[in-house]
């Protein structure tokens, strides 16, 4: 998934990370023949990239950031109450992280990621949403869910 470099930093060994508008953080290291990246090492080429996509193999696997804190949750739905826009495709805000928790019973989970994700949601494991991507919820009869909205 391709995502928007915000920024730059050094980490704790002298590493260079971009910084992703997802929330995640990715390394990037000119160390050749296997990665080859020498523009990282000039300030005026690294300014030159913010703003440039870069892919984001964790928000395909939708693995939450470190570092997010709660903002808000929405009220519990069951199948009979759950808004019909959550059961189509629809997305959380850029700089946002849902995290869809079951309470009871169960609720199918799709997202447009690469690959896919389709998977059944309950309350031993929650499941998180990326930024920006499009996915829907089918609720099965008997299940109760929320969505926790995080951030940094």
């Amino acid at each position: 998934m391709q995502r928007v470099t915000t920024g730059f930093h050094l980490d704790d060994d002298g590493d260079w990370v971009a910084e992703l508008s997802c929330l995640h953080n990715q390394h990037i290291r000119h160390r050749p023949p296997f990665w080859n990246a020498a523009w990282i090492d000039d300030e005026a080429q690294r300014e030159a990239h913010i703003g440039q996509l870069l892919d984001c193999p964790l928000c395909d696997r939708a693995e939450l950031p470190e570092g997010l804190r709660r903002v808000r949750s929405t009220a519990s739905w069951d199948e009979r109450s759950v808004p019909a826009a959550l059961t189509h495709a629809h997305r959380v805000a850029e700089g946002t992280w849902g995290l869809l928790e079951v309470e009871a019973g169960e609720v199918r989970f799709r997202a447009d990621t690469d690959p896919p994700l389709d998977v059944r949601v309950t309350a031993t494991k929650p499941q998180p949403i990326p930024p920006s991507v499009d996915h829907r919820v089918e609720v099965r009869a008997g299940a109760r869910f929320h969505v926790t909205f995080l951030t940094r």
